[in-house]
């Protein structure tokens, strides 16, 4: 094991871009289906998995949303974010941030407070049993209307002390975050935090967007920022977070290998940069699999690897007081690989 893995694995870490429907691992999604009777395209797992060979992003969503129609009843949304849970639990993630879509469930006539419930009672039972500590955004499908989201808001009102934050999320090209100036200063006003997907597959001037006109507080990949110096110097300066998946970028094809990344350049540039997994039953990976990629295939310093891990902390939802003292853990943690 190298000094680096070795790191990795001890440290402890927080993952803030994690959408909890793409947790749905093919065996569940098998089990799922049994439970509620429903009848899926594939013959098995196998096959599954098969399929998850993507040309870009439309096409990964195109299975991810088929997926997500084994979610039925309030216990499937449990055994769903449970068994994410004990992943994190394995891979010494202290601190999670979760998106949960409720159109893609509610669309197809689940009750939001079905999905709600379920997810929370999991992340309840994380806190207390696994003492892991979580934060639920609500993600709108950016794909679908301005005017749809606007209702889900309001189906989700008297629920919204259960909701930590707001995201944006699904197909990015040609759905702009301008498209949803309107929602996004509603829940502004309604007091909670705001945060965005932008420059994936989208231009910079989506990210400039969804920092301007969304007014979030972080960026969710990000990774195309680079393409413009002055985005570049306005997120040092700021240190707007960027939630970066790797194993995702490459999957969809953002980057053709994992040693194409641009996250050594995004840290060498001074950005808050941190590492997740995106939807990593999909992608190959949860987030310990993706720092150990990067770190292997990016030839990581340990340095880098502690300023990474110690950015997951700086831009979490955590109290100030709390995210200290994770990052001294940090630092501790980090002095005899260091030495």
């Amino acid at each position: 094991m190298t000094q680096q893995e070795a790191l990795i694995r001890a440290l402890p870490k927080v993952e803030l871009h994690l959408h909890i429907e793409g947790s749905l691992e093919p065996e569940m999604m098998f089990e799922l289906a049994r439970r509620n009777g429903i009848k899926l395209p594939y013959d098995s797992v196998e096959a599954v998995r098969e399929a998850y060979d993507f040309d870009n992003l439309q096409s990964f969503l195109d299975l991810y949303y088929a997926g997500a129609g084994v979610l039925i009843t309030e216990q499937d949304f449990y055994d769903l974010t449970w068994a994410y849970l004990k992943r994190c639990e394995a891979d010494k993630v202290v601190h999670t941030e979760i998106f949960f879509d409720p159109q893609t469930h509610t669309d197809r006539g689940i009750a939001f407070e079905t999905v709600l419930n379920g997810i929370r009672r999991a992340l309840k039972d994380g806190n207390e049993k696994l003492r892991i500590s979580s934060r639920l955004i609500m993600s709108f499908l950016r794909h679908l209307s301005e005017e749809e989201g606007f209702k889900t808001l309001e189906m989700a009102r008297p629920y919204l002390e259960e909701i930590d934050g707001i995201g944006l999320d699904s197909s990015e090209l040609g759905h702009p975050p301008s498209k949803f100036e309107r929602l996004f200063a509603e829940c502004k006003a309604l007091g909670l935090p705001r945060v965005a997907h932008a420059g994936e597959e989208g231009p910079p001037e989506y990210v400039w967007e969804a920092i301007k006109l969304l007014d979030v507080c972080r960026i969710d990949h990000g990774v195309r920022a680079l393409e413009d110096e002055k985005l570049v110097e306005s997120l040092a300066e700021t240190r707007l977070p960027l939630t970066v998946c790797p194993y995702s970028n490459v999957k969809l094809k953002v980057f053709d290998r994992l040693a194409d990344h641009n996250l050594r350049d995004l840290l060498a540039k001074g950005l808050c940069a941190t590492v997740n997994s995106d939807d990593p039953a999909y992608f190959g990976g949860y987030v310990q699999e993706n720092y150990l990629g990067c770190a292997r295939e990016l030839k990581l310093s340990v340095e880098e690897i502690l300023q990474l891990v110690k950015n997951g902390f700086e831009a979490c939802w955590l109290e100030e007081g709390e995210r200290g003292w994770w990052m001294g853990e940090c630092d501790i943690i980090a002095e005899k690989f260091i030495a």
